[in-house]
């Protein structure tokens, strides 16, 4: 199943403001979606043991109350606290929430939200503060004191303060719903609900806004229409009938799949690229799901609990004894309604997307300009020009050599205007066109494996008339002892780009942050680099990740800190338990710093390295640092 491509849109690197509400978006469901398990527990006691569940039971309905003022609440804190400094973090974060949970008149999953993180952060820095000043034997003692005292004040702190001021703004805020669902104005909410999902702001929405809001309701009435605000599959069910019915041929024969996942799988994100490709069909999902809470308002429907995913499955598992019909209906009025307005614009549109699909939707990326059968030399472009793009750029000189084309890698800045094809990151495609808007630009997602670099090569060859090339063949074991140096010869192993020094075993870092920083350290302990270079490593993972695959990463800093660089040095730090990085697990950071070429023989080597899963795995759970020095910067026999 191929989907129309939404990752530019997702993107949630950058120092725009839309990024930045995503990365707070996805904070916030990182301490939420976890514990959804919790929720859910907690919602099918409510809708079986209630005094209006399926199973009215005095006794077991005595759980309800405690799980959602203290349970969820603490599974909350921890959960944020454990993200922004691991266990630790987690402990200090549930103390602290409880400060805010108790004696509370609402659930205090705001206030959860708040202290958790926060206690953690604390806790970050009273480590930052005197953590290398412990002598050796107190460690245990101070980290325990140090939690236990920290914990206890910012507990007393979230109860005077923290709760008294969120239980203020959850009453402003219930009072705002309660307003609209009197007056009969919620399916108003729609008008933003549905523009932030589709920008991939759907689980702040969800998660941050609605799911304490709804949990409140269920309180008070046993169910809450809230819960059906963002999840409602209707929308996309309806426009996704709509491209099948209406769409063009290409696109159709992507949308059984996405029906399937997005209304039994409950991943809504399945959907947004089909908005985004034609935006005004946003008017079809708002138009619907307003359709459908204006149905459902005033037939009284809600579920017990967040459908999460948001499947219709969840929805009926969510859905209390009498609220079927309901909420069967709430569906099928937003999925018509979306369907019928959405068939609107899409046929109305269908004659001139098959012209654009047959014509010049045929190369969007440059193919019309550029006769690939006078292709000579290829670019590989990343921002900095440093790691990502030599280590592509190495895999690709030994497909395309026997072609007679030569391959190089560049910073998108650097890249000539004249450059016929290039390689390149998809959400880098922008930058790059804008600065070579007449190449032939081929995007890929991973830099190690991608199918886009098989596809080069069996282009680059049909058009020379050579026969198709064979499956990629794995470099054997003894040609990874060769490697090439920049200027196309060998050398034997460099000590001053990689060293014994700048190689760390058996480290943990809680978060992907601070695997950077620990990164950054070793290029500056080894006086390569200024402590300035370390912001230059963490704002080029702003832009786009440096993951690179079998659980590396190689981060870098940007073209801009480049000024930062004494010397040419690269650093090994393995992570036995894993750092998640952008939904990856990395397990090796090699850090680069580099104004030269002196560390490309080692990027050569690591290329190499990553297409034999078990050389990548040696260095995973490397013991020495001579086993990675053998491997990475073999003598040369």
């Amino acid at each position: 199943m191929s989907l129309p491509d939404a990752s530019a849109n997702k993107n949630m690197k950058g120092p725009g403001a839309r990024a930045k509400v995503q990365r707070f978006g996805s904070f916030l469901a990182a301490m939420i979606m976890p514990n959804i398990g919790a929720f859910i527990a907690w919602g099918l006691l409510t809708a079986m043991f209630l005094d209006v569940g399926w199973f009215p039971n005095a006794t077991l309905a005595k759980l309800i109350s405690p799980m959602v003022s203290y349970l969820l609440p603490l599974l909350i804190g921890y959960t944020g606290g454990k993200i922004v400094n691991g266990v630790r973090g987690g402990v200090i974060g549930a103390i602290a929430t409880m400060g805010v949970a108790v004696g509370a008149s609402i659930p205090m999953f705001l206030g959860a939200m708040i202290m958790g993180p926060l206690a953690a952060w604390v806790l970050t820095l009273l480590d930052r503060l005197y953590g290398d000043k412990i002598k050796a034997g107190f460690e245990m003692l101070v980290d325990n004191f140090t939690i236990g005292i920290a914990g206890m004040l910012l507990a007393i702190g979230g109860h005077l303060v923290i709760e008294p001021l969120v239980s203020t703004l959850m009453g402003w805020m219930a009072a705002g719903v309660n307003f609209l669902i009197s007056h009969h104005l919620l399916p108003l909410a729609s008008i933003f609900v549905e523009p932030a999902k589709v920008l991939f702001l759907n689980n702040a929405v969800n998660h941050g806004i609605l799911t304490p809001l709804g949990t409140e309701q269920v309180r008070t009435t046993g169910r809450s229409i809230l819960f059906m605000v963002e999840s409602n599959p209707g929308p996309g069910f309806g426009l996704l009938l709509a491209y099948l019915v209406f769409g063009t041929r290409k696109i159709r024969e992507s949308v059984p799949g996405a029906i399937i996942i997005h209304l039994f799988g409950g991943i809504h994100e399945i959907f947004f690229p089909y908005v985004l490709m034609k935006p005004k069909v946003i008017v079809a999902t708002i138009l619907g799901a307003m359709s459908g809470l204006m149905v459902g308002s005033a037939m009284g429907a809600g579920l017990v609990a967040p459908a999460s995913p948001g499947s219709i499955l969840a929805w009926f598992a969510m859905s209390p004894r009498d609220g079927y019909l309901q909420m069967i209906i709430t569906f099928l009025v937003a999925t018509i309604v979306t369907f019928v307005v959405a068939a609107l614009i899409i046929r109305r549109d269908k004659v001139r997307d098959e012209a654009f699909e047959e014509g010049t939707a045929q190369n969007a990326q440059g193919a019309d300009t550029v006769d690939l059968a006078t292709v000579q030399h290829v670019i590989v472009a990343c921002d900095a020009g440093m790691g990502s793009s030599a280590m592509v750029a190495s895999t690709m000189k030994k497909r395309l050599a026997p072609l007679g084309i030569t391959v190089a890698h560049s910073s998108i800045d650097n890249l000539p205007n004249d450059a016929q094809l290039i390689l390149t990151q998809n959400g880098l495609v922008d930058r790059v066109r804008a600065k070579a808007s007449s190449a032939h630009i081929v995007p890929f997602t991973n830099y190690t494996g991608d199918p886009a670099f098989d596809e080069v090569e069996q282009m680059l060859r049909e058009v020379r008339g050579q026969e198709p090339h064979q499956a990629h063949e794995e470099q054997s074991h003894s040609s990874q002892h060769m490697y090439p140096a920049s200027n196309g010869t060998t050398t034997g192993k460099d000590t001053n780009v990689l060293t014994q020094d700048s190689i760390r075993l058996g480290l943990h870092a809680a978060t992907k942050e601070e695997a950077l920083r620990m990164a950054g350290k070793v290029l500056v302990d080894a006086n390569a680099a200024d402590p300035a270079y370390i912001d230059g490593m963490l704002a080029r993972e702003d832009e786009i990740s440096t993951y690179m695959g079998e659980g590396f990463v190689i981060p870098h800093g940007t073209n801009d800190s480049r000024e930062h660089i004494h010397n040419a040095a690269i650093g090994f730090l393995q992570f036995p338990d894993g750092v998640d990085w952008d939904g990856h697990t990395c397990h090796v950071a090699i850090p680069i710093a580099s104004s030269t070429d002196e560390h490309l023989a080692i990027i050569a080597s690591l290329a190499q390295v990553l297409s034999d899963k078990d050389q990548a795995a040696q260095l995973r759970t490397a013991t020495t640092t001579d086993q990675v020095l053998e491997i990475l910067a073999p003598e040369k026999d």
